[in-house]
């Protein structure tokens, strides 16, 4: 290492030895004050000190490079000492000192020094705001920053950088507002402040107003906007910025190209970044490593090898990322023999490997690897514990927890995720208590991460207290503990105290939408999470894969086929229509509205997993396709696609609605015969809801006993249905019987039962039935139906006159039974399930809540359109005549989804064929 010095007007080289033994010194203090910067820069602070002693004459430069350099080795005290020593002082000084107490926390004694500041300069309030914005301080540095008596572009970058750190964005943007002349650093920071709070929609608005009005971005920017590609999974405008990159020239920086490489690797485009890969005329170990995980992310193992083979140096990164390829594919064997080719194992190699024998539930493997490790760090300790944890080995994990403590590791914030993991898993609150106690103690409580994780422990835990204690002493401003209270508290069915907290929040983020979202969804309020959903549109929030998938969810439970189309619209416009995800949530959704786009969208997608099979056949069997539902399964069967537990439930259930007795039983046995599947509970409920429908009792009978498992109360309830279907009180008592002893509490039970015995005019029986209910303090569930018109739900119950169009829904009624007596339809009393006298029956019949639903479309929408009805129970034999009728004389098509399947409508026929 040599410096550079001035002798006779000629420029020598000076070894450090020279300055140190005090030869040359004298002559020029510049050259001196370098070797002080460069020694203190490679962490000889003490030969610093050397130089800086042997200097026969010194400058207030001087002084402050063994000031910083006393900082930059992390010795305050000496640096505060030399700072006292000074014989004069600039501003430099001063604002070096207020730096370096700010970045050890010590934002009080920062403070006293900027005040006992004599001339402070713009550099120096610069200084003290950035100290307070980073240590989280933002009044006290907005205060500071209104005080300034002139400003330039770095106080405000200050401020608004201690904004977006701290998840403040609201704040953040109307500072940049009133910036008078921003910087490309005030525009990158905005841009990344948005990528913090995951607000991907802003942060690509932000990029593209700072292009418009004429700035040109530069590698921070790119990084930043490739980023929101990779984070937010929104890959639409990749092709866009790559072609900006090159326009500004930076497609032949190392840095940009291996940032471009990374996001084309993770959109999918495993091409495209090889491609730029080959282009690049200048790679890195980072380059190269990008490449390989880019061929690891998609299972191209053996590419990820060859590269790794071909390597210019394989840096420790790289024989890492290898591992952890091999480990996700389920090849530890070559895991481990490569971790042991490595020629200088890091800390983090050893890490890795014993997250891939944790991860593939091999704990033995995992504990070995960490016995053996030679040092570990912080990250090994919550790797074997999070193993121990996920593997339901609770006590073995909070055991370690206390080993860790004990040998003196410090805990960091994964740590203390993984052992709340344990004790949310084990709903060991106690110990969690504990933990938090330890988390208090270490200062660890304050980090959001921590304080997610103990929210999410307490949540699991169901204590609520717990829960509102953490939250009620942070600032609600702090997106993450929002959004982990919300859920918290959405867990817990406390709705309104999730809204509460959410209402409270002055920065609001893509999770805190979705998690109250989530949590009304998961409450069964399926208007007010899409009334959540369209407002969260409105507030310019764009919605992500989870998002849809919650959103989609909703619209399937409530059949709201018109928001379910709009929503659709939502996932094509922010570009997650070929999201597998979305598009199982979408199949889904189409399929329980009982609609031919859940095939539409099945077809057009290019990518499908098992789910979206499985989600297809669901629909099949839910509209009672049973050909078509055989048809998809010889389909997979060609595809290589391998059907499991749930394709099969779905198969059978096809067939027991469309009365395919043979196709069941072939079907039935071919799970175990060719798919070695053992048929579980709802497989045998399926294949006796099929023979009991057919009316084949006895071989039903005969087949349960036969049956290699205990019958559960579905199979019994599938056999009582059958008894309804068939009038055979006999054996539905027996199959209730048996219902009662293992689900005492169905109420369902007691009602088919009930049912039974009206419809076979036994009202005594029915009676004691009722008795019994009304014991065991067991409610009837309210017949109901619902549809949605204008995007508004309107439910009915069965004789229900609470709604504004009551006067218009009767009238139509009955006007609507005379053309239907006209075409010979005469009311079925024996639906009506009360001892009451005929014609009090025929009038009840007219109003069950399907048909007053019925009425209200048909004022409501107009003609020609088909009219969509949900029921929470069976549709009765007359109503179910009665639409078939009401489809003739309106000519509409009319589809009902009851609890059993849907029935399509139209012209006098149902296209069940009156097998339901």
């Amino acid at each position: 290492m040599f410096c550079i010095t001035l002798i006779r007007q000629k420029w020598v080289p000076l070894k450090y030895n020279d300055f140190v033994n005090g030869r040359g010194i004298h002559q020029n203090v510049f050259s001196n004050n370098a070797i002080i910067t460069k020694l203190a820069q490679q962490r000889k602070i003490d030969k610093a000190r050397q130089v800086f002693d042997n200097i026969p004459e010194r400058d207030v430069v001087s002084w402050n490079a063994l000031i910083t350099g006393y900082l930059q080795n992390e010795r305050l005290q000496d640096a505060r000492h030399m700072f006292d020593n000074m014989p004069e002082r600039n501003a430099v000084s001063w604002t070096i000192m207020i730096r370096g107490y700010a970045q050890n926390g010590r934002i009080v004694d920062a403070r006293q020094l900027f005040d006992e500041m004599s001339k402070r300069t713009v550099v120096s309030f610069n200084a003290m705001i950035t100290a307070y914005a980073r240590n989280g301080k933002l009044e006290e540095a907005r205060e500071l920053f209104e005080k300034m008596p002139e400003r330039d572009v770095v106080s405000w970058n200050a401020l608004i950088t201690g904004y977006a750190q701290n998840g403040r964005m609201s704040e953040a943007q109307k500072l940049f507002e009133e910036l008078p002349n921003p910087s490309i650093v005030s525009w990158n920071l905005m841009i990344e402040g948005y990528i913090r709070t995951r607000n991907g929609k802003a942060a690509l608005e932000h990029f593209s107003q700072m292009y418009q009005v004429g700035w040109k971005p530069n590698q921070s920017t790119f990084i930043s906007i490739l980023s929101v590609f990779s984070v937010f999974k929104v890959f639409d405008q990749i092709k866009h910025v790559h072609a900006l990159i090159l326009k500004m020239g930076f497609l032949d920086d190392v840095v940009v190209g291996t940032a471009l490489i990374n996001t084309y690797a993770k959109s999918g485009n495993i091409d495209d970044a090889r491609c730029q890969f080959h282009k690049m005329p200048e790679r890195n170990a980072f380059t190269w490593t990008t490449m390989i995980a880019g061929y690891v992310q998609h299972g191209k193992l053996e590419d990820a090898c060859y590269l790794f083979d071909t390597m210019p140096e394989q840096v420790a990164v790289s024989w890492t990322v290898m591992i952890t390829g091999y480990a996700q594919s389920g090849k530890l064997e070559a895991a481990q023999e490569l971790f042991d080719k490595m020629p200088q194992k890091t800390v983090v190699a050893w890490n890795a490997l014993i997250a891939a024998y944790a991860q593939n539930g091999k704990m033995s493997s995992a504990r070995r690897i960490f016995n053996e490790m030679p040092e570990r760090d912080a990250v090994s300790w919550a790797g074997i514990i999070a193993g121990y944890a996920q593997d339901d080995q609770t006590e073995e994990a909070l055991s370690l927890f206390s080993q860790m403590h004990r040998a003196g590791v410090n805990s960091n914030e994964s740590t203390f995720a993984s052992v709340f993991y344990a004790c949310a898993s084990s709903l060991s609150l106690k110990q969690g208590r504990q933990i938090q106690a330890h988390c208090i103690k270490t200062g660890f409580q304050s980090d959001v991460i921590v304080g997610n994780n103990l929210i999410t422990m307490y949540s699991k835990c169901k204590s609520i207290e717990g829960v509102s204690e953490i939250f009620d002493k942070r600032n609600t401003q702090v997106m993450v503990l929002g959004n982990a209270v919300n859920a918290g508290y959405s867990q817990n069915g406390r709705g309104e105290d999730a809204r509460k907290v959410f209402d409270k929040m002055t920065e609001k983020n893509l999770i805190s939408w979705t998690a109250l979202i989530a949590g009304y969804a998961q409450l069964g309020e399926g208007e007010e999470a899409l009334k959540l959903f369209y407002h969260m549109l409105l507030e310019g929030m764009q919605p992500n894969q989870a998002t849809f998938v919650i959103v989609l969810g909703v619209c399937a439970n409530l059949a709201a086929l018109g928001q379910g189309k709009q929503i659709q619209s939502q996932v094509m416009k922010t570009g997650f229509e070929n999201d597998v995800f979305v598009g199982n949530s979408l199949i889904t959704m189409y399929a329980k509205c009982g609609t031919i786009d859940a095939s539409q969208v099945f077809d057009e997608m290019p990518e499908k997993d098992l789910v979206s099979w499985n989600a297809m056949m669901t629909g099949y069997a839910q509209r009672g396709c049973g050909k078509e539902a055989i048809q998809l399964l010889e389909k997979m069967k060609r595809s290589h696609i391998c059907p499991d537990e749930v394709t099969f439930v779905g198969v059978l259930s096809a067939c027991s609605h469309a009365g395919l007795v043979d196709e069941g039983w072939r079907y039935f046995d071919s799970m175990s015969q060719d798919y070695f599947i053992t048929p579980g509970p709802h497989h045998y409920a399926c294949m006796v809801d099929l023979l009991g429908r057919s009316g084949l009792l006895n071989e039903v009978q005969d087949f349960i006993n036969k049956m290699p498992i205990e019958p559960d109360a579905t199979v019994w309830g599938a056999l009582l249905a059958a008894c309804r279907i068939h009038r055979n009180v006999e054996l539905g008592k027996h199959a209730s019987e048996h219902i009662y002893e293992l689900e005492p509490q169905n109420t369902g039970i007691y009602i088919l039962l009930s049912n039974i015995y009206a419809e076979a005019g036994r009202w005594d029986d029915m009676s004691k039935v009722r008795a019994i209910m009304k014991d065991r303090g067991l409610k009837k569930e309210p017949a109901c139906s619902w549809t949605e018109i204008n995007n508004k739900t309107h439910t009915f119950v069965t004789g229900g006159r609470t709604h504004p169009q009551t006067a218009k829904i009767y009238a139509t009624l009955e006007w609507l039974v005379c053309q239907m007596k006209d075409l010979g339809y005469v009311p079925n009393t024996k639906f009506v399930l009360h001892d009451v006298e005929e014609e009090l029956k025929g009038h009840m019949l007219l109003y069950h809540s399907e048909k007053l639903a019925i009425a209200f479309g048909l004022i409501n929408t107009p003609s020609r359109t088909p009219i969509r009805i949900m029921k929470n129970l069976r549709v009765c034999g007359d109503c179910h005549t009665a639409t078939k009728f009401i489809s003739k004389i309106v000519k509409r098509e009319i589809v009902v989804r009851d609890t059993n399947r849907f029935h399509h409508f139209n012209n006098g026929y149902c296209s069940c064929g009156d097998y339901w």
